[in-house]
């Protein structure tokens, strides 16, 4: 443990599969400290202090004829300690949510100042890409029936997937440089601290390289296990290949996810605790499991509202930018629901570039609070933060 922006000394929680053993607060400094001896003054029975009238979390109810009456019961426990964004104990599913905006707030040029980087990077690739690689993706004639159908419904899947397939493998490139930074600044949110642009970047430039590598092993691992699903079937381009897609398109529907959520935790693992990048993707796994559907949940909450923002934004820009293009809604029907101009890539790629800016610092947070969150249920990191922080009554004393 250091005082580092990761408070996590490099492999302090590897991946070997070895639990770390739960700390222990330091005595207090006044010598008043257990020690092993009952003391010679003791309160009188049945003298137990009832409990608070503001319903604390982990207040027991009172228990008739227990401790001298019905009006008797055990007390509440202090709130657990606080000193930044979050407090120290296992997160509600709003705590990380909020947790996630309060840190941005908190240091929202440093964030959104990477942020707008990379999404401007992202999206420069992305529409180069759109106005002169990409396929225009492929119209279904609705009249057609039978073998024509399957036919063309399967050379449509193709084309979308085709076109998608960049678009998805930005994305998440930019989502994984992104959370990487804010993994930093959540870190040092959770202790109460600050931090700057200079700051940020000397905690994540050694990570650069270990960082590329999973930024391109994941996208990959993902547009594999989709290309081993529905890859077979769109080869075949018949009745039959046009069917067995469609059972691959199910496959895919769980191993997609399944993938995602498992190694979701990757990047604040490499970036916060120095692991390497296959460390890293078996330490995201560590974590999430036993409670995948929890991180799942989580997950696509915060996916849901990254959706709603995007809409919120994407809309006018997308109207505006069909105007600007001066294409007609049934030119823009025909070609598959999307415009090749530059006017229209433009104006849309400026929404783009402000909902990126947006969404993947918020997601970000999330993941990294998650990954807080499950350090703190399965390692007892929330100690390791209270000595961190500097909060009375915890010490630098070996772990027991």
């Amino acid at each position: 443990m250091n005082n580092s922006p990761g408070w996590a000394s490099p492999g302090s929680a590897a991946s070997d599969g070895k639990e770390t053993a739960v700390p222990r607060p330091s005595d207090p400094q006044d010598g008043s400290g257990r020690t092993g001896q009952w003391s010679s003054e003791q309160p009188p029975p049945g003298q137990w202090s009832p409990p608070s009238d503001s319903g604390g979390r982990g207040a027991r109810p009172p228990a008739p004829g227990r401790g001298g009456g019905p009006h008797q019961g055990w007390a509440a426990p202090p709130p657990a300690a606080k000193p930044g964004i979050i407090p120290l104990r296992p997160l509600s599913l709003g705590e990380i949510l909020d947790g996630s905006v309060s840190a941005l707030r908190a240091h929202w040029r440093t964030a959104l100042g990477f942020s707008l980087g990379i999404a401007v990077v992202t999206q420069i690739a992305l529409t180069l890409m759109q106005r002169y690689l990409l396929p225009k993706p492929t119209s279904v004639d609705p009249n057609a029936t039978g073998t024509e159908a399957l036919r063309q419904a399967s050379d449509s899947a193709r084309s979308t997937l085709v076109s998608m397939t960049p678009v998805a493998f930005l994305t998440m490139i930019g989502t994984l440089f992104t959370a990487a930074v804010v993994a930093v600044v959540v870190s040092r949110s959770v202790l109460g601290r600050t931090t700057t642009l200079s700051d940020t970047w000397a905690e994540v430039r050694p990570r650069l390289l270990p960082l590329s590598g999973l930024a391109l092993l994941l996208p990959l691992a993902i547009v594999a296990a989709m290309a081993v699903c529905i890859g077979p079937g769109l080869l075949l381009g018949s009745g039959a290949g046009a069917a067995l897609a469609l059972l691959g398109s199910l496959a895919a529907c769980v191993l997609v996810p399944w993938l995602w959520v498992s190694f979701s935790l990757s990047v604040p693992a490499l970036v916060l605790e120095r692991q390497g990048v296959v460390a890293a993707l078996r330490r995201s796994v560590k974590l999430v499991r036993g409670a995948w559907w929890r991180t799942f949940g989580v997950l696509v909450l915060s996916q849901l509202i990254i959706l709603l923002m995007s809409m919120i934004v994407s809309v006018p820009f997308a109207a505006i930018a069909v105007i600007a293009d001066g294409t007609s809604l049934s030119e823009l029907l025909e070609g598959g629901g999307t415009a090749s101009g530059w006017p229209f890539l433009i104006v849309t790629g400026i929404g783009d570039v402000i909902i990126s800016t947006l969404v993947y610092p918020f997601f970000g947070g999330v993941t990294a609070l998650l990954y807080v969150d499950q350090r703190i249920r399965r390692e007892a990191l929330d100690l390791d933060l209270a000595r961190a922080a500097g909060l009375p009554g915890y010490g630098e004393n070996h772990r027991s």
